[in-house]
Order: C-alpha cells, then structure tokens, then sequence
C-alpha cells in the first residue's frame, strides 16, 4: 500500500553520470556560499557596529536578508521554469556577488543594510535553483546521495561559519566576510557557465509570459508581513498602531496577490501549488519544520550559556552536533522510504522529533552539557528522516516544468515558518520570563545581567522555564506537521513514471 519502490523507476531527465561532476562541484559551492552568510556575519557584529555605528537597527543586517531570500524564492522558482535554471543560477549568483563586493565597501550601517539585501536577492535565487538542478540531474533512486551532501555542505557551513567570522574580524577586517564569497562565487559560475547546458527551445513556439504584476505583489506582500513579524516585539510593542498597520497591509496585500494570481496567464504563485494533496501537505508541513527549528537554532545557545554556565564555544558545539546527525540520516532515509514510503518515513521522523523536544523540559537543573547535546544530535537524526524524503518526494511528482516553482513553494514555506517561529517564540520566552520575574523581563536583559555577573539563581532558572516552554512549542509544531501529513498528504506519492519534456544536461 505505501511501497514507493515500483515508482522509483520515475527520474528526472538525467545525463550521463560522468559529466556531472562539475555542475555537483558548482551546486556545492552556491549552497555553501547561502549557508555560510547565515552565520558568518554573526560573530562580526560588534567589529561592524564599532566601525560603522547603527547599533539600533543592526538586526537589520540579518532581517533584511532573510526578507529578500525568503520573498524572493516563489519568484525565482516560476523564472527557472519558465526561462531555464541556468539563467536563473548565473543571475542569482552574480546578484550575491555584487551584493558581496558592495557590502564590503558600505560606509554607514544603511548601506550596509540595503546591499545586505541585494545579496539576499541573490540568496534567494541560489537556495532555490540549487535544489530544482538537483533533482532535474538525478532520477528518484540517486536523489538522496546530491541532497546528502548539500545537507552536509550546509551543516559545514553552518559550523564553520562562526568561527571563520571571528577569525576574519579579529585578525583581519570585518569586510573580509563579504569579500571571501569572490573567489568562491567565481569559481561556481564559471563551473555553471562552463558545463550546466539545457536544451535549446524548439522556435515558433508561444512566447514565455511573466507575471511581473504578480511578482511585484508577492514581493510588497512579502515584505510587509515579514517585517511586521521580524519587529513586531522587538522594535515595536505587538498591540502597537505600527505593528497593526502593518499586518492590515500585508493582509490587504495578501487579497491583492489572489485577485492578480487568478488573473495571469502564469501566475507566479500558481493555484495548483496549493490544490494537489501531496505538494500543500509537504508545504505545511515543512513550514511547521521551520517553526520548530528556531527553539534550538535561537535559544539552545542561551540556555547552554545561561544556565549550563558554558562558554560560547562549547554552546556552539552543544548545538552544532545536530548537524553531524542529520545529514548522515537524510542519506539513510533511501533504505527507509523504499520500505514503507515517503509519508511514513516522514512521520516517523517527525513523531521521533516530537517525543524528543518533549524530552528537553524534563532535563534535569542545572544538568550536564552532554545531556542537551544527546537530545541534538537525536534530533537531528529524527528530523533527516522526516525532510529529506519530502523534498525527494515532492520533486518526484511534478515534470521539468513545474519542478522548480514546487521546490521553491517548499523553501518559502520553510523560510516563513522560521520568520513566524522567531516571533512566536520570543513572544513566548519574553512572556514566561516576565510571569517569573515580574516586570517587564525580555531574555536579552536578562541574559546581560546574567553576563556580567549581577543576576541572581533565580535569573538562571527562570530562563531555564523560559527555553522549556519554546520547547514545549517546537514540540507542538512537531505534532501539528505529524498531523497534517497523517490527514493531508496520500499514502503513496504520485511519483511520476515517465520523463518530462525538457532537462538540464551536464557535458
């Protein structure tokens, strides 16, 4: 009933496999060129701040970035089907690149902000087009071994990305973190340029439509509601006349988006992203994925520091070990989801990831560091079971021409569940650590009074309920997405049996 393994003949329209090392090696790098401006700009900060002041509105840097990456992606993904991935891939990584090279030369904190966003313009294209190429360059069966290792190229990045911005901004200059993306970026597009080649187009075929109105709308819509729950709490109170003109906006927007998307010819948001079972369940449900993430991604930190008492670099390793398990997992799930299916080598994963966030709160105060560490790298391996097989799956459903638009609805997804679950559970933290304390506690406060040595116990445990509680959320993000694949999405995956029209080939 659930058996994929007859549908696994289906593939993408692969070439041979002795030319494809090269575009592997440019898809590589473009992942690791996204996953490390994730993390490297971090431990900058203060060199950048230092240098070019703006210390109020510094979180821009990372704001502004997720907001053009993440609205961006449903874009990106209707432009590479409709003109090609690699059009999509070259402009993308020369948009990063120039971002790159103008964020080195900002002299204030707002051009540093605006060109931190023309590199996530770039981000966006590169997230996206990076994972479409590597189902187009694979059939079902060898998807698993190129998603390993953007997996693992993303978990190097995201542990290497830290330390290599300390370094560059201590020993060298802060504007050494943009700079580096030069020479890895060239080398990408010349590996792309050089040896990624798709068909050419039949001519006296119809002309190739944009729905440039429908792009400008996602983007506006985009970015009002992105902003308003990036800020939301943080700049400005939720309640706030700011916080609720923006949300009115977005939503305004939101109806402007439907009425233009149903009016196009091709729609960049097309309706059939959200009417077939398979593509909306794995759209949810991985939007519920990027809610969960930001409990350990956000706050294990602080909680290894505050109330582990660990320096930062060991907190960084207390939450970096997930990143060892998960990429190992995502390679195994083949020998899973052959067996038993996609959905239910993906709810596997996510009722595994569910018990273990369950887990947390149930650790023992002040607890030893190798106690959080375990349940990481548990969850790692629980949530490499439950992504990976979607994306594969999801992919294997859709031709050539629509591969690239459900890669990127997926991605979006994900993206804006992180942007809600930043807000939601700050919410929540701030919220558990006012009730303790009184007042109007917030955990950045708090955790700088614990710093600098003038906190009492007290402090450290209330922080302690307060990561407990965003635990006890993530969990609940974790049923929610166990529940929406159980009622959602089908047994067995429609997996295509049959090659689609058009490829990207390899020489």
């Amino acid at each position: 009933m659930g058996d994929t393994r007859p549908a696994l003949r289906d593939t993408a329209r692969h070439p041979g496999t002795d030319r494809r090392g090269p575009v592997v090696a440019a898809l590589m790098l473009a992942m690791a060129l996204a996953a490390l401006d994730s993390t490297i700009v971090s431990t900058a900060v203060p060199q950048i701040v230092g240098d070019l002041g703006g210390f109020s509105v510094f979180s821009w840097l990372f704001s502004g970035y997720l907001l053009a990456v993440t609205v961006s992606l449903p874009v990106y993904g209707k432009l590479s089907d409709t003109f090609g991935r690699k059009p999509v891939l070259v402009v993308g990584a020369a948009l990063f690149l120039a971002g790159s090279l103008l964020c080195a030369t900002a002299w204030n904190m707002a051009a540093l902000i605006a060109f931190r966003i023309v590199q996530g313009l770039g981000g966006g294209a590169l997230q996206g087009t990076v994972q479409t190429l590597a189902a187009d360059l694979y059939p079902l069966k060898e998807r698993p071994r190129i998603q390993a290792r953007l997996s693992t190229v993303w978990a190097v990045s995201a542990v290497a990305g830290p330390g290599i911005g300390g370094v560059l901004a201590a020993y060298a200059d802060w504007r050494w973190i943009f700079l580096v993306n030069l020479p890895i970026g060239a080398v990408a597009l010349w590996l792309i340029v050089r040896y990624l080649h798709e068909p050419e187009r039949k001519p006296g075929g119809t002309r190739p439509r944009v729905d440039w109105a429908g792009a400008l709308a996602v983007f506006a819509c985009g970015g009002v509601l992105i902003t308003a729950l990036v800020q939301g709490g943080v700049a400005w109170p939720w309640l706030s006349a700011s916080s609720i003109a923006l949300f009115g906006t977005g939503l305004a927007l939101a109806a402007l988006v439907v009425l233009v998307e149903r009016r196009a010819a091709e729609p960049i948001i097309p309706g059939w992203v959200w009417r077939r079972r398979t593509i909306a369940a794995v759209n949810l449900a991985l939007g519920a994925l990027g809610l969960l993430m930001v409990a350990p991604s956000v706050f294990l930190p602080t909680y290894a520091q505050s109330v582990l008492g660990l320096a930062p670099v060991a907190a960084g390793f207390v939450l970096s070990v997930w990143t060892l398990s998960w990429p190992v997992s995502a390679a195994l799930s083949q020998h899973v989801y052959r067996r038993i299916g996609f959905r239910n080598t993906a709810l596997l994963g996510i009722g595994a990831a569910a018990l273990i966030l369950l887990a947390f709160p149930f650790l023992p105060y002040p607890g030893e560091a190798w106690q959080p560490a375990l349940l990481m790298l548990l969850l790692g391996a629980a949530l490499g079971l439950f992504q990976l097989p979607l994306i594969v799956g999801v992919q294997s459903t859709v031709g050539w021409a629509e591969r690239g638009t459900t890669t990127a609805s997926v991605l979006f997804c994900r993206q804006t569940g992180q942007t809600i679950g930043a807000s939601v559970f700050g919410a929540i933290a701030n919220g558990v650590l006012a009730a303790r304390l009184g007042g109007a506690s917030d955990l950045d406060s708090v955790t700088r009074a614990l710093d600098a040595g003038t906190a009492p116990e007290s402090t450290r445990r209330a922080i302690a309920d307060a990561v407990h509680a965003v635990y006890l959320g993530a969990a609940g993000a974790a049923a929610l997405a166990f529940l929406v694949l159980l009622v959602l999405a089908p047994r067995r995956f429609p997996v295509l049996k049959t090659q689609p029209a058009e490829g990207d080939t390899a020489r």
